[in-house]
């Protein structure tokens, strides 16, 4: 299983919204492929409208039980995913785990994690 670990928390609720939509596209595209997904963002935005928090502080406990079961983590690399603790956190659990980590951009080129030889990912779009 995919953990697809993207951006979410912005203060700006319109990008909080794209980052949300951009995690669906990528998931419904990697399930396309044949692969079995779990997107966080996915799975708790819409939970969050009913009065839960959106930040890593609060899902760390739910993200790191989902990551812990997974074979691997790719990261959806849209703006801010670099500055995100949540996937900074979610990349630390899966490397201390032994899981494979890649990145993909949202146009679909995948990019090598040079921390993990030989891990590629498709094109996601």
């Amino acid at each position: 299983m995919i953990y697809l670990a993207s951006p979410y928390s912005h203060p700006d609720p319109v990008v909080v919204e794209q980052r949300f939509e951009a995690a669906c596209r990528a998931a419904a595209a990697l399930i396309r492929q044949g692969k079995t997904v779990f997107s966080p963002i996915a799975h708790s935005h819409p939970i969050c409208r009913y009065g839960l928090p959106g930040d890593w502080q609060f899902w760390q406990r739910h993200d790191r039980k989902h990551l812990s079961t997974c074979d691997e983590v790719v990261v959806l690399k849209l703006e801010g995913w670099q500055e995100s603790h949540g996937v900074q956190a979610e990349i630390a659990l899966a490397r201390s785990l032994g899981k494979p980590v890649s990145f993909v951009a949202v146009s679909g080129q995948a990019e090598e994690n040079p921390g993990h030889a030989g891990v590629e990912r498709g094109g996601i779009g």
